[in-house]
């Protein structure tokens, strides 16, 4: 059961991670698939990017594991590693650019990463 919990976090987690670009513009992740979503089917060319599809898919990866009846251990790395790659970058741009909100919003995610795969890797669930 914490197992779920602890996708289900890193889930939520993912969502809150915080962009700025350009002088005025500015939104959370959650903001971003919104419109992401929306442009899949009208315009599936502007979404087609690396660094949208690979934190999806993590994305989808997690939720998969929701409804499982024993988390698959595989599926929850692949996902924290393709969720990881897009709040990676944003942790070391936030770092880089002394961005806080950044920094801060990435730092839920990474550390229940860290802490989930410590957590399956000491022989639990």
């Amino acid at each position: 059961m914490k197992t779920k919990i602890l996708n289900l976090l890193l889930l939520i987690s993912s969502l809150f991670g915080y962009l700025e670009w350009g002088t005025d513009n500015h939104a959370f992740l959650f903001e971003s698939e919104r419109e992401v979503f929306a442009k899949l089917f009208t315009e599936p060319q502007s979404v087609a990017h690396p660094f949208v599809l690979i934190p999806l898919l993590g994305q989808l990866l997690l939720l998969i594991t929701l409804f499982q009846k024993k988390p698959s251990r595989m599926l929850t790395y692949i996902a924290i590693g393709s969720l990881g790659l897009l709040l990676g970058l944003m942790f070391v741009i936030g770092l880089m650019g002394f961005k806080i909100k950044i920094l801060l919003s990435t730092l839920p995610f990474l550390a229940l990463a860290g802490y989930t795969i410590y957590y399956r890797k000491s022989g639990n669930n």
